[in-house]
């Protein structure tokens, strides 16, 4: 019996950026990555991964969310046939 292997590649095309920062707001995320033993690219690039996460979470919440209010929900409730009906007791 053969068996083939597969070999998936994933190719990250990655983008220098550019930031201007507070001179002590970049002291403390140096500080900061160091004690963790990063680096500050490390540390912003975690950051906006988490935050496109739950921004793309929120998104699906959300358009699920509006397609229940459109679909609406089977209460199974009929409306009363006379007036009388509805005020019985």
């Amino acid at each position: 019996m053969l068996h083939d292997d597969v070999v998936l590649v994933s190719i990250i095309m990655k983008t220098n950026v550019t930031l201007k920062l507070d001179t002590s707001l970049l002291r403390e995320a140096r500080v900061l990555a160091a004690e963790e033993g990063r680096s500050i690219s490390g540390l912003l690039t975690d950051r906006l991964e988490a935050i496109v996460r739950e921004r793309k979470a929120f998104d699906k919440a959300r358009r699920r969310a509006l397609a229940r209010l459109r679909e609406g929900l089977d209460l199974r409730w009929t409306p009363p046939k006379s007036r009388d009906e509805l005020h019985e007791r």
